[in-house]
C-alpha cells in the first residue's frame, strides 16, 4: 500500500526549529544521525499559484521524507533559491549562485558541528538542482570530519515521477511540464487551497523542453519561453493528484537518500 499524507499529521518534532536545544541534543544522542535541507524559491509561478510554492513544498516534503528514514529531523528551509532567470516577473526574489553556495556551505558546517553525520540537501525549485550538483564535493569538504553530505539533483527523475503520478491518478499526465503545471498546481491546492485560484489555471509552454528551451530560459529569461510562467498544462489539479504527487516524490527521494 502507498504511504498517504493524509493518514497522519505533520510532526512538529521533526522540524528542527520547532524544538528545544535539550531535545535536539537528545535525539543525536539517541540515534537521530540525519537532517534534511529542503532548498527552495520564492518566485513566480504563473497567474495562479503563490510565491512560496517551492519553498512551501520544500518544508512538508522535507517533513515526508523524514518520516520515511525514520531516524531523520528536518532542518529550517532555505526559502529563497536561484531565480535569476524568473526576474522579469514581479515579486520574484532571487540568490546568486555564490551566495546560495554560502548559504549551504554555512548550514552543513552548523549541522555536522552538532552532531549530524548525514546532511541531506533536498531541492524543490528547478533552479537550485544545478547549483547543488556543483557545489556538492565542497559541501562534503566543509562538513566536520565523520559527517557525509548527499544531495538528491536529478530534476529528471523528479518531473518523471509527477508524470506517473499524475497519469496513474487522473491520466492527465501529458500536463507535467515541471512548473507551476497541474502536479505543482495539486501540490498547492492539498497544501494551501485558499490560495490556489483555480480560475486561472492555463496551459503553458507544452512543447518538448529540449536543450535549446532550458538554454533560452536561462540566458533570456522564463518569460521568452512561457510568458504565463507555466511549463506544462495547470487546468485539471485536484488536491488527490496532489497528495499522490507529494507521496510519490517522498517515496523516491527517501530511497535515494537512504542509500546515498
Amino acid at each position: 500500500m502507498r504511504y498517504r499524507p493524509e493518514m497522519k499529521k505533520t510532526n512538529n518534532n521533526l522540524f528542527l526549529e520547532r524544538m528545544r536545544s535539550p531535545d535536539i541534543a537528545a535525539a543525536i544522542a539517541e540515534g537521530t544521525s540525519t537532517v534534511i535541507v529542503p532548498c527552495g524559491a520564492v518566485e513566480q509561478h504563473g497567474p495562479h499559484l503563490p510565491m512560496f510554492t517551492d519553498a512551501e513544498h520544500g518544508t512538508h516534503l522535507g517533513a515526508e521524507v523524514a518520516e520515511r528514514l525514520g531516524n531523520a529531523l528536518v532542518a529550517p528551509t532555505i526559502r529563497v533559491g536561484c531565480s535569476e532567470h524568473h526576474m522579469t516577473f514581479a515579486g520574484t526574489i532571487s540568490l546568486r549562485e555564490e551566495t546560495f553556495r554560502a548559504v549551504c556551505n554555512d548550514y552543513c558546517k552548523s549541522l555536522s558541528r552538532h552532531g549530524f553525520t548525514k546532511i541531506c540537501m533536498l531541492p524543490t525549485h528547478g533552479g537550485n538542482f544545478k547549483p547543488l550538483e556543483n557545489m556538492l564535493e565542497k559541501l562534503k569538504d566543509t562538513a566536520e570530519d565523520g559527517c557525509t553530505v548527499v544531495a538528491f539533483t536529478d530534476l529528471i527523475a523528479l518531473v518523471e515521477t509527477w508524470k506517473e503520478a499524475v497519469e496513474e491518478t487522473s491520466g492527465l499526465g501529458d500536463r507535467v511540464g515541471g512548473h507551476a503545471d497541474i502536479a505543482e498546481s495539486s501540490l498547492m491546492l492539498h497544501l494551501h487551497p485558499e490560495l490556489v485560484k483555480e480560475d486561472d489555471a492555463q496551459q503553458g509552454f507544452t512543447a518538448e523542453l529540449d536543450e535549446t528551451a532550458i538554454q533560452k530560459i536561462i540566458n533570456n529569461g522564463f518569460h521568452t519561453v512561457t510568458p504565463n510562467g507555466i511549463l506544462g498544462d495547470a487546468r485539471g489539479m485536484s488536491k488527490k493528484i496532489g497528495r499522490d504527487c507529494l507521496s510519490a516524490v517522498a517515496d523516491l527521494i527517501a530511497n535515494y537518500f537512504r542509500e546515498g
